[in-house]
């Protein structure tokens, strides 16, 4: 087989040029890669440099970087695994590709959502906690007569470190006076004791409180304190016996008193009833653990101290702080030999040896723009930039060498200011011997690769071809790609949004989008002012949002953004339009946040706001998958399937069979297939080899039963629709209106490239968002909405922001308000105000530096945005 000859000068169409003369040493080569949309792909690129992947959303370039290079490394290294002990190891897939030469190991940092659990934190992820632990095992202060703990016994994590009151979770789910008696002026007879049950079980509880002598008739704020607190938190539970006072003809019986307290825990323990277990929810209060005070931790554990401060309070603090809290013991030269006992202090050598490894450590994270985060903040409540960034740091302390790091967009959710320090770790691990592949839309970062493989031209199966593979110079003469109009400065265009684009129809969005001109501003047609929020590290901060316009709020990453507007502005407007958090409402976009997701300890205050009666609706627009099993997908997240089935039932086959709509959902029993109930795969278990997933042996993976698709509609069964794109689907289902304008606004969103029966488990962060934001497009309108947005740029290319701008536009025209939490500067300058949060990050952010039009936030001295947003308005103008 001849090798790929690849040269440092390769120009258009060099991604095709095979040769037997030029040294495979120093290059990957694949031949023949076929996973997902790739077109049988042969293509090199060289190790021991910066390589980036580019093109628009689907075009391939993922399941090239991903799905192939990577998976091979992966299958290879698993191959060397012992069979019984590859049964232990989650595995990927083995990819489509005919030959990969002069792979090394690797090592994949993808985008990924923090883990669904809160005790799982940056500590943990970082494995800086088991230093920590160790730290103060081995060399904190303890107190006078106390024993030396394990290093187990800081961790909240563990049996010997969990606070016994909440497990180690630190958040207590308890009851209250005030909880379980809203209403303090009633009397026990007229239901001052809500958290009690209704009815008959009720009257018996009051029936048993008079019989022991309590006033059941008195207002119960005027009761005494002994009394009140003994009928809501005793857990006695004495049995009496009861004559029934309104009722002559009954007969006495033996009654049990439950404390309002005792009623509420045990119907959440024990009751089968969700109406029940829902009810008494209302009564609960969660917060902080006040035996632990939030931390998780034992009493004995947080009586250790070193430098002064507790394990608790170490993890509470940003590891910028934390770093000059332990430089003063690393910086100790000799401790001495009589400061080495493990219990004695802070100067042993031991404290010298943890903190000086614990202080370079903390130094990468710093570099990296992430020293705003404490130890202790739970991962939930991380971007996925951030949780790819603090696993780079860790790689960063591997000393691994000869390994090819896959990156999926690094510079996701980083302000552009955070952006250089994350090149700079790059180029450290390319130094330092490794390769570096990062998929990447933001042409910053690109324009600093060594190497550049563009895929394209268009998405789906119009994509999967590689359109480019050299320099990054070189690409400015290949007109057929996509990215070459954002890349090349003095290109076409030169990346400005709104001007036209050669390729952008390859988003499958039908005509090219077009943005709002950057010259004309809308006027705010009014204001919503929240004043005094004070939340995270936003502190009696005062905030205004135009109503009416686009609003872009931009800083730093850590700055406060995303709790001004995701969790202040959402909870404020929800909480008046729906009487909750709002994020969850009826009109939300997105999906209720898990409990454990939801940090302890943070309440939300705000003093006045006014301006809420313009806003009729909240929309949130989140990144949170669709669904969170292969059954949920495209089309039955937006509701078109609906359509699709009514359609195959009323064709002259299925009415003459009986079917109904029903029948062609593989949800449902009737017409799905009962041996893989309408998945489409199976579990496949093998002796000695780790289980796999395999199409379904009866229907192929078409997930219906062959007397359903014997049923047919324009010629095709229901699952030859479920397999079409959403392009392919449009002009299928053209006359179908309620079909129709999903699958435009579909393709308007530049999601064209979608197959309709995608698994929701499929879809990247950035394709949900836009199927939600499609979703919401094609409904009807009705009243001023208020639509906010978390960085709904992540995840796309430049050519694919254009048509979502457009249709942010297009809701602002229809007399709504859009704001945006966004780093895209391109997208900042398209926006009518600006709000810029700082200066830096955590405790040092959580100020307003400077508002008001593009413009005037670029001349804005004190703002870390100004210099960035100025060059985008300067490449955005006429």
């Amino acid at each position: 087989m001849a090798d790929l000859d690849w040269s440092l000068e390769a120009g258009p169409g060099a991604a095709h040029s095979i040769g037997a003369h030029h040294s495979a040493d120093g290059f990957v080569r694949v031949r023949g890669a076929r996973e997902n949309n790739l077109r049988n792909v042969d293509v090199a690129v060289p190790r021991d440099a910066i390589v980036a992947f580019t093109g628009v959303s689907g075009s391939g370039k993922s399941s090239l970087a991903f799905g192939t290079i990577y998976a091979e490394a992966q299958r290879r290294y698993f191959e060397s695994v012992a069979p019984y002990a590859r049964r232990l190891i989650q595995q990927g897939h083995n990819p489509k590709v005919e030959m990969i030469t002069g792979l090394p190991p690797a090592v994949a940092l993808q985008q990924r959502r923090g883990t669904p659990s809160s005790r799982s934190t940056v500590g943990t992820v970082t494995t800086l906690s088991n230093s920590i632990r160790m730290l103060f095992s081995r060399a904190g202060s303890y107190p006078a007569g106390a024993g030396t703990l394990d290093s187990d016994a800081f961790s909240p994590n563990t049996a010997a470190g969990a606070c016994p009151e909440c497990h180690g979770l630190g958040v207590a789910h308890t009851v209250s006076e005030a909880s379980l008696v809203p209403d303090p002026s009633l009397s026990i007879r007229d239901g001052a004791i809500a958290a009690w049950p209704t009815a008959w079980q009720g009257k018996n509880l009051r029936d048993i409180l008079t019989h022991l002598g309590y006033d059941v008739d008195t207002p119960w704020q005027e009761l005494p304190r002994k009394d009140r607190d003994w009928i809501l938190f005793t857990e006695e539970q004495p049995v009496v016996e009861i004559t029934p006072q309104r009722d002559r003809v009954a007969k006495p019986y033996k009654g049990k008193f439950w404390s309002a307290k005792s009623h509420v825990l045990h119907t959440l323990a024990d009751s089968k009833s969700t109406t029940m277990r829902e009810r008494v929810l209302r009564f609960m209060e969660t917060g902080p653990c006040r035996r632990c005070s939030g931390s998780g931790l034992t009493p004995e554990a947080l009586a250790v101290t070193f430098a002064g401060k507790t394990i608790a309070e170490l993890n509470a603090v940003p590891m910028a702080e934390l770093a000059d809290i332990i430089r003063p013991t690393t910086e100790l030269k000799d401790a001495g030999t009589a400061s080495r006992k493990l219990s004695s202090g802070e100067s042993n050598e031991v404290a010298v040896a943890i903190t000086r490894d614990l202080l370079q450590r903390i130094t990468v994270l710093l570099d990296l723009g992430l020293g705003y985060l404490a130890l202790g903040r739970s991962t939930p409540t991380l971007s996925p930039g951030e949780m790819q960034r603090l696993r780079i740091a860790t790689q960063l302390r591997s000393g691994l060498f000869g390994v090819v790091y896959v990156l999926d967009e690094p510079s996701a959710g980083l302000h552009p200011a955070d952006a250089e320090p994350l090149l700079a770790v790059l180029e450290q691990l390319k130094a330092s011997g490794n390769s570096v592949f990062v998929v990447e839309h933001n042409m910053d970062i690109v324009r600093r690769a060594d190497w550049l493989v563009d895929v394209g031209p268009r998405a789906g199966e119009g994509g999967g071809e590689v359109l480019y593979s050299g320099p990054v110079a070189g690409l400015a003469a290949v007109e057929a790609s996509v990215t070459r109009p954002f890349l090349v400065p003095d290109g076409p265009s030169g990346g400005a949004p709104g001007t036209d684009l050669p390729g952008t129809r390859a988003t499958g969005a039908g005509e090219p989008g077009s943005s709002e001109p950057t010259g004309r501003r809308r006027e705010p047609g009014a204001w919503l002012d929240l004043n005094d929020i004070t939340r995270h590290n936003l502190r009696s901060l005062d905030a205004s949002f135009p109503l009416q316009v686009l609003t872009a709020v931009t800083g730093v990453s850590g700055s406060g953004k995303s709790t001004l507007v995701s969790h202040v502005l959402a909870e404020v407007v929800g909480s008046e339009l729906h009487g909750d958090a709002g994020a969850g409402g009826p009109d939300s976009a997105g999906e209720d946040q898990p409990l454990d997701a939801v940090e302890a300890g943070t309440p939300l205050s705000v003093g006045t706001v006014t301006g809420l009666h313009h806003v009729d609706r909240l929309v949130t627009v989140d990144q949170k998958p669709i669904g969170r099993t292969p059954r949920s997908n495209l089309a039955t997240y937006t509701g078109l399937f609906d359509a699709v089935r009514k359609e195959f039932a009323a064709t002259d086959e299925a009415r003459s069979r009986g079917y109904g709509a029903g029948r062609f959902s593989f949800n449902v029993a009737g017409g799905r297939c009962e041996t893989c109930q309408g998945e489409g795969f199976v579990a496949v278990e093998l002796l000695f080899l780790p289980g796999s997933y395999g199409p379904c042996p009866e229907c192929g993976g078409s997930r219906y039963n062959p007397e359903t698709l014997e049923v047919t509609y324009r010629g095709k069964n229901v699952a030859d629709v479920l397999g079409m794109t959403v392009d392919a689907a449009a002009e299928f289902l053209q006359d179908v209106p309620s079909a129709a304008r999903s699958l435009q606004t579909l393709r308007e969103v530049g999601l064209g490239y979608l197959r309709l029966g995608q698994p929701a488990t499929e879809l990247s962060g950035g394709e949900a968002q836009r199927i939600k934001l499609a979703t919401e497009l094609q409904r009807a309108r009705r009243g001023h909405t208020l639509y906010l947005l978390d960085e709904p740029t992540t995840g796309l290319h430049p050519a694919d922001v254009r048509l979502l701008m457009a249709q942010l536009h297009r809701l602002v025209d229809a007399g709504n308000t859009v704001v945006v939490v966004e780093h895209e500067m391109d997208v900042v300058a398209e926006a009518d105000w600006v709000i810029d949060l700082g200066p830096a990050g955590g405790d040092a952010g959580g100020k307003i530096i400077a508002s008001g039009t593009p413009a005037a936030v670029a001349g804005s001295p004190d703002c870390r945005t100004a210099q960035y947003l100025a060059s985008a308005l300067g490449r955005s103008a006429p």
